[in-house]
């Protein structure tokens, strides 16, 4: 029995960990929001339409899915942040919805 409780104590602290792992931060997004998208979208993220559109309300005009297909792999102006990882996609878009 004890190494059964200890298999599933493991395995049960991975699934918490991973699931840790995986949540958005918003705060991490809006460091790197600051790093890579300030230039073009401004620091209160009011853009310069309609060169550079405002971020203010992306979550209004786009869904989760696509706010990180667009920063994932540009679009127009501006160019793919390819560089990112999948966390720091999650991150910025969580930072972009709110």
């Amino acid at each position: 029995m004890k190494p059964i409780l200890t298999i599933a104590v493991l395995l049960s602290g991975a699934t918490l960990a991973t699931a840790a792992w995986s949540k958005d931060d918003p705060a991490a997004g809006a460091q790197l929001y600051a790093t890579h998208c300030t230039a073009c979208h401004g620091a209160t993220r009011a853009g310069v339409p309609p060169t550079f559109p405002a971020l203010t309300d992306v979550s209004k005009r786009l869904q989760p899915a696509q706010i990180k297909e667009k920063i994932r792999k540009g679009g127009g102006l501006m160019p793919p942040f390819a560089q990112l990882s999948e966390q720091e996609i999650d991150n910025l878009a969580s930072y972009l919805a709110n």
